[in-house]
């Protein structure tokens, strides 16, 4: 595969308050489906009460994609583009070209940013989460225009801004899904998750 040579990537370890943003609270350390695994932090991270409240929830988005980029850029800049063998089999089939910026399989704040941003707006259900999960999944792993050309951004924007996309799609998706089911049973009582 393709990565960016890691020649030139500072030596001095990240500061722990950079780690453990970068990392998730360390999720990100899952030996195998790293992303995946960050998507679930940041997934139960909503499902605090009062989480989803659309403005909580935006400060949290805004809040976690500006440290996000800080963070992620001190870790990238410290490990380079090391990643997971699951992260190298899913980038070789559907990211062919390799990458400019290094984007560590360890940094899953921007999955986390990601998932959030997918369940803005989103009533608290079942349902609208498993979609909202899987279809951002989905275009995380597969970088829709124009994903795959701001990941190559430097200074950290470019390993948040291509969940940003992921994100964005996911919420427009599921919300027109949501628009066309309703009122089936997404309103069933048993598949909400909260008041």
């Amino acid at each position: 595969m393709n990565s960016p040579p890691d020649a030139g990537h500072s030596n001095a370890p990240p500061p722990f308050w950079a780690l453990f943003i970068a990392t998730g609270g360390f999720t990100g350390y899952s030996p195998w489906a790293s992303g995946t695994v960050g998507t679930l932090a940041g997934l139960l991270i909503v499902l605090i009460p009062g989480a989803t409240e659309p403005l909580t929830l935006g400060i949290l988005i805004v809040a976690g994609f500006l440290l996000g980029a800080v963070a992620s850029r001190a870790v990238a800049d410290h490990v380079g583009h090391r990643l997971t063998r699951s992260a190298e089999m899913a980038k070789e089939r559907f990211q062919p070209g390799g990458h400019t910026v290094p984007d560590p399989s360890i940094v899953v704040i921007d999955e986390i940013v990601g998932i959030w941003i997918s369940l803005l707006f989103l009533p608290l259900s079942i349902p609208a989460y498993v979609c909202a999960f899987l279809l951002f999944r989905a275009f995380d792993i597969l970088k829709p225009p124009p994903a795959g050309r701001l990941e190559n951004i430097a200074g950290g924007w470019g390993i948040m801004l291509d969940d940003v996309v992921a994100g964005i799609y996911a919420n427009l998706i599921c919300q027109a899904i949501l628009r066309f089911l309703r009122p089936s049973i997404l309103s069933l009582a048993p598949w909400r998750l909260g008041g």
